[in-house]
C-alpha cells in the first residue's frame, strides 16, 4: 500500500510538472513570437534552442553522476529523432497551411490515431468505457477550440504527416524505455543532442520557408533574450515531464490528459491576455473535464478487472479449493515481499 501511494504521488507530480511547464511555455512563447511581444517568429529554431539547452542539462547531469547512462543503439536514437523532428516540422507546416479550426481537428484526431497505431504495433485493445471517455473528451475540446474549418490538399498532407509522426513519437518514447530498460531523463539526454543539431541546421531554412523572414535579420533585444531563455528553461521541464509521463502512462492517457492543458491555456488566455471566453468555450471545457473524469474512472476499472482476472485465474484448476487458493495467494505475497527486501527495491 505504501508503495502504491508513493507511485501515485510520483504520477501526480510528473503530470503536474508537465501541465505547469507546458502551459508556462505556451505563455512564454506567446510573448516571444507575438507581434505585441518580441515578434521572434522562428518556431523551428526556437525548438532547436529548447533541445540544445535540454542537451546541456543532460550532459551536466550525466557528468555529475545524477543520471545513470545505459547504452542505446544509435540506430534507435536516430530513427526516433527523425520521427520527432518530422513531428515538429509537420506541426509547424500544418499550422501555417491550415485554418485554426482544421489545425485543432488534426490535433484532436491524434487520440484515435494513437489508439489505432498501438493496436497495430502492440496489439493493444481498449474497453468500451475508455472508448466512450475518449469520445467525450474529443467532443469537449472540439467545442472549445474548433471554429472555422477550411481544407486544402497541401495543408491536409502536412496535417497527416504531423499526426502520424507525433503519434509514433509518443508511442516510441514508452517502447524505447521498456525495450532498453532506460530511464526517461537518460533517454531524453541521448536523443536531445541529435534533435538539437539537426534542427539548428534545418531550422533557419524551415522558418524562412514558413514566414519569409531571415533569422540573421532579427534584432535581438534584452527582453527577447530573457523570454527566449525563459522558454528554453521551461522546455527542459516540459521535455523531462513528457518522457516521465509517457513512461508512466500510456500514449493514449498522455493525449487525453494533455487536453487539460488546452483548458488551462484557454482560461489563462482569458485571465492574462484578455482573450474572449464565450458560452461555447465554457460548455466545451465542462464536457472535456467530464470526459477526463470518465477516462480516469474507466482506466481504474480496466486495471481492477485485469488484476481480478489474474488473481482468480488459479481457481480454474479443480484441484484447488477456496482455502488452498487463499493460502497460495498469501504465500505468493510473502515471497514477493521477501524478494523485494533482498533486492533493496
Amino acid at each position: 500500500m505504501a508503495s502504491e501511494k508513493k507511485n501515485a504521488v510520483s504520477d501526480v507530480g510528473a503530470w503536474a510538472m508537465n501541465v505547469i511547464s507546458s502551459v508556462g511555455i505556451i505563455m512564454a512563447n506567446k510573448q516571444v513570437m507575438s507581434d505585441k511581444g518580441y515578434a521572434f517568429r522562428f518556431a523551428t529554431t526556437l525548438t532547436a534552442l529548447h533541445f540544445a539547452v535540454t542537451s546541456l542539462v543532460g550532459f551536466v547531469s550525466a557528468a555529475a553522476g545524477y543520471i545513470p547512462s545505459k547504452h542505446v543503439p544509435f540506430r534507435d536514437l536516430f530513427w526516433f529523432s527523425l520521427i520527432s523532428n518530422t513531428s515538429i516540422v509537420g506541426m509547424n507546416l500544418s499550422l501555417m497551411l491550415n485554418s485554426v479550426g482544421f489545425y485543432q481537428i488534426a490535433k484532436l484526431s491524434m487520440i484515435p490515431v494513437v489508439c489505432v497505431l498501438e493496436w497495430v504495433l502492440h496489439s493493444k485493445t481498449y474497453t468500451r468505457e475508455v472508448k466512450t471517455a475518449v469520445v467525450v473528451v474529443v467532443m469537449g475540446v472540439g467545442i472549445c477550440t474548433v471554429t472555422d474549418v477550411s481544407v486544402n490538399l497541401k495543408g491536409f498532407l502536412a496535417a497527416v504527416v504531423a499526426i502520424v509522426s507525433t503519434s509514433l513519437q509518443q508511442i516510441f518514447i514508452g517502447s524505447l524505455q521498456k525495450k532498453h530498460n532506460i530511464g526517461s531523463f537518460d533517454l531524453l539526454s541521448k536523443t536531445a543532442p541529435i534533435q538539437a543539431a539537426s534542427l539548428l541546421l534545418l531550422g533557419p531554412f524551415v522558418d524562412y520557408f514558413l514566414n519569409g523572414r531571415n533569422l540573421l535579420d532579427y534584432n535581438l533585444t534584452t527582453g527577447a533574450i530573457f523570454f527566449i531563455g525563459l522558454s528554453c528553461t521551461l522546455a527542459v521541464f516540459c521535455n523531462i515531464s513528457q518522457y516521465l509521463c509517457i513512461g508512466r502512462f500510456s500514449a493514449v492517457s498522455f493525449q487525453v490528459l494533455g487536453h487539460m492543458k488546452t483548458v488551462c491555456v484557454l482560461m489563462l488566455g482569458w485571465l492574462l491576455f484578455d482573450s474572449r471566453l464565450t458560452v461555447r468555450n465554457m460548455l466545451g471545457m465542462v464536457v472535456a473535464v467530464i470526459g477526463m473524469v470518465i477516462y480516469s474512472w474507466a482506466v481504474e476499472v480496466a486495471k481492477a478487472s485485469t488484476k481480478l482476472s489474474s488473481t482468480t485465474h488459479i481457481v480454474k484448476d479443480d484441484n484447488f479449493n477456496d482455502e488452498d487458493v487463499s493460502l497460495l495467494k498469501n504465500d505468493i505475497g510473502l515471497q514477493n515481499k521477501t524478494r523485494d527486501i533482498e533486492l533493496g527495491k
